[in-house]
């Protein structure tokens, strides 16, 4: 059974063409700068042939007819007919409360998500638009199924995921906590189970996906109880673009003081904010990096406010679990920037975790254990696989039909 995974953004598409006989990627690519004047069109295989090129895409609809001929192309495709295509799984970020689980895309399904836009306008509405193009392209006959980057975090209690406002605005708009990556957490919290040889149950992790957009969650017995994220992605700690929590007076008196708009602030705080704002360099983590070598004080600055509040989010929530047996990092940065794990383990030494500098030291996008033998908490890195979980939910859902 080959799976296709389909990731679409306002302005992009990702796929990953994934055969399930073996859990192997096949082949992968990226559409970028939908409905502006040229785009560009991107697909690799797994045995490394590739083609990139401009194209105009004028909608998802176009973009997805680009993904069609690159599948079927002499010279990079990989299928000899779309009938090889079984099922089609499609990442969703918000499903708010109306789904707690993966579920098989028909119009009452597509309206739902359609009626969760408020909470995610960027994401839900190109979410919504690449399902509508992909069954253009696909047929109606090709089943597909959205998986939620919400579902996962769907056990929280209440005490975590209610904000303490009017509760009337929880009753009236849903305002409350989600949280989200809930497909890479729920990923690498089971893969950090089968590496230790425990059953998720008996296990309380804290799963640290730190890459351009950040969230931490904590996981008792395979069930989420909090995470860092909330109403949106903006929640949190500093990430690439993103400022994390707030004082809501900030808001207000920066408002005040600029005369800036709702939308003006939205997008100061979610693109010129994290590491770009504090640095004054780039979003890019290794941009960072590179001027805190130097001896930029403010990328310096940077990396100290990453550090200190990953490491309050991982005391907070050894608190909340009541312990703690194993920290994953995963993501960009959690799976590449050592010298960061390096800083937050080190910062927790206190509470008996230790980490093995030469395990640690270099280390990059590879599963590995790198805390010492006597640690009180095991220390993973494992990188993430987000579209292995959608093919797994599609080809489970699919199976029943």
């Amino acid at each position: 059974m080959k799976i296709l995974v389909i990731n679409a953004g306002s302005s992009s598409l990702k796929y990953q063409l994934i055969d399930m006989d073996n859990e192997k990627m096949v082949c992968k690519g990226n559409c970028e700068k939908i409905g502006l004047e040229m785009g560009i069109f991107g697909h690799k295989t797994a045995d490394g042939r590739s083609t990139s090129y401009e194209v105009k895409m004028a909608d998802h609809t176009e973009a997805f007819q680009q993904v069609k001929n690159a599948l079927l192309d002499k010279e990079v495709g990989v299928i000899s007919d779309l009938s090889e295509v079984s099922a089609i799984g499609h990442r969703i970020v918000q499903g708010g409360a109306l789904f707690s689980e993966s579920v098989l895309v028909d119009e009452k399904v597509v309206e739902g998500i359609e009626s969760l836009i408020p909470l995610a306008p960027l994401h839900n509405k190109a979410h919504v638009q690449g399902i509508r193009a992909c069954l253009s392209v696909f047929g109606k006959d090709v089943p597909e199924v959205v998986v939620f980057d919400t579902a996962f975090h769907s056990t929280m209690p209440r005490k975590a995921y209610i904000y303490p406002v009017p509760y009337e605005y929880y009753e009236k708009y849903q305002v409350r906590r989600y949280g989200f990556h809930g497909t890479s957490h729920r990923y690498v919290s089971a893969r950090c189970a089968e590496l230790m040889g425990k059953d998720i149950k008996d296990l309380k992790i804290i799963s640290c996906h730190i890459g351009n957009g950040s969230s931490i969650t904590a996981i008792d017995g395979g069930k989420v109880i909090d995470t860092t994220m909330g109403l949106t992605p903006l929640d949190g700690f500093i990430m690439g673009t993103r400022t994390g929590t707030l004082d809501p007076s900030v808001v207000t008196f920066i408002a005040e003081k600029e005369n800036l708009t709702p939308s003006q602030l939205s997008d100061l705080f979610n693109k010129k904010s994290g590491l770009l704002g504090i640095s004054g360099i780039s979003s890019d983590d290794r941009d960072v990096l590179k001027a805190a070598r130097e001896g930029n004080d403010r990328a310096i600055l940077a990396h100290e406010l990453l550090v200190y509040q990953i490491q309050k989010f991982i005391g907070s929530y050894i608190v909340a679990l009541g312990g703690v047996d194993a920290i994953i990092f995963t993501a960009g940065l959690g799976e590449n920037q050592y010298m960061h794990r390096e800083k937050i383990i080190d910062g927790l030494s206190f509470m008996g975790i230790k980490l093995d500098h030469a395990k640690n030291d270099g280390l990059q996008s590879v599963e590995a254990l790198i805390s010492e033998p006597d640690s009180k908490a095991a220390v993973w890195v494992i990188p993430t696989n987000e579209e292995l979980v959608i093919a797994r939910d599609t080809k489970a859902i699919v199976e029943k039909l």
